[in-house]
């Protein structure tokens, strides 16, 4: 079945960067130590700033980031104490080397999925982006986990670099015993994007060619029994615009402190929130939330603003299509035999 998820306060995604050094240095990174921080968080830290998101809604989900989450030495003990909070799901994203000793130090009843990125269906396509063996290593993680009991989910960032290699990913998946599948846009954010040769080889791709490929892929996948779901990306004309940060509770937590609602944001001091003292302060204006409500025809104002190599050409005044907002989704779930 597919259908695009719509968006809900019912339920809270903090996405928590408890530190940003990572052992690898994947081309496309989105970490900006610049206004991210280069510190790591200690554990006290930690879970002071678990608590503030779990009393400020009642059903939150954490997603643990970085960098790579596993060089954190306490990352179980967060893991342990956002269930004991009372944090509806937790996941941890990894790049596969699972530092340590994770998969021993963390129970499948504490953690609901490890997720891996992995940027092609082979060594050739995957480690010129991620960095060298990191293919074998990531899938040496995923068989370990699933050998854990754990479930697991795979990333997978779709750019000009690595689209035409996506249709190969279905066998792998099932090969791994992948539980789910994300398909992601590259954002062109991180300090990657001040080079101009990455940003030609690396950039986003076009609407006729993402239609093409991404959503019969991701049937191929569902068919295989395995849910995926990849952004929306591109809105038709008559498709209402709705911005996330303004009808859903997302935060994008960094080790300095900012909290932002929109993804887009994270190069630009333009965080709506920030934690100071173990409160969550308002940043003064101008931020993001001055500017979410801002209505133009090519749909995401951040979009506009940011990263508009990706916005339509208008046809006799006319645009063929808006741009939706990056937090927006759909899903394919396998029907039940």
């Amino acid at each position: 079945m597919r259908k695009t998820v719509s968006f809900t306060r019912h339920s809270a995604n903090i996405f928590f960067h408890i530190l940003t050094r990572c052992n690898l240095r994947c081309r496309h990174c989105y970490i900006n130590p610049d206004q991210h921080g280069r510190n790591t968080l200690d554990i006290d830290t930690i879970e002071r700033w678990l608590a503030l998101f779990a009393h400020r809604h009642p059903l939150p989900n954490v997603i643990f980031l970085g960098g790579e989450p596993t060089l954190h030495p306490d990352l179980s003990v967060a893991v342990k104490r956002s269930r004991q909070l009372g944090y509806a799901s937790v996941t941890i994203d990894t790049n596969g080397y699972l530092f340590h000793d994770i998969l021993n130090r963390v129970s499948t009843e504490e953690v609901d999925y490890f997720s891996f990125s992995l940027d092609g269906p082979d060594p050739s396509v995957n480690d010129p982006l991620r960095g060298d063996g990191s293919f074998k290593q990531c899938t040496q993680g995923i068989a370990a986990a699933k050998r854990h009991g754990f479930s697991v989910s795979l990333i997978y960032t779709v750019s000009r670099a690595n689209i035409d290699h996506l249709q190969r990913m279905p066998p792998l998946l099932a090969k791994l015993g992948v539980d789910r599948f994300f398909i992601q846009v590259i954002g062109v954010r991180g300090q990657w994007k001040e080079d101009a040769q990455r940003v030609k080889t690396l950039s986003q791709v076009d609407r006729d060619t993402w239609l093409a490929v991404i959503p019969p892929v991701a049937e191929s996948v569902a068919r295989r029994g395995i849910a995926v779901t990849f952004p929306k990306v591109f809105l038709d004309p008559d498709e209402p615009f709705e911005c996330a940060g303004l009808v859903a509770d997302n935060y994008f937590i960094f080790p300095n402190g900012r909290v932002y609602r929109c993804p887009l944001c994270e190069d630009y001091a333009l965080h709506s929130l920030e934690i100071r003292d173990d409160r969550l302060i308002e940043t003064a204006k101008v931020n993001e939330l001055d500017l979410f409500p801002l209505l133009i025809p090519e749909g995401c104002v951040m979009n506009r603003i940011i990263q508009p190599r990706n916005l339509p050409p208008a046809v006799n005044g006319e645009l063929p299509y808006q741009i939706a907002c990056c937090m927006l989704k759909e899903e394919i779930t396998p029907q039940l035999q």
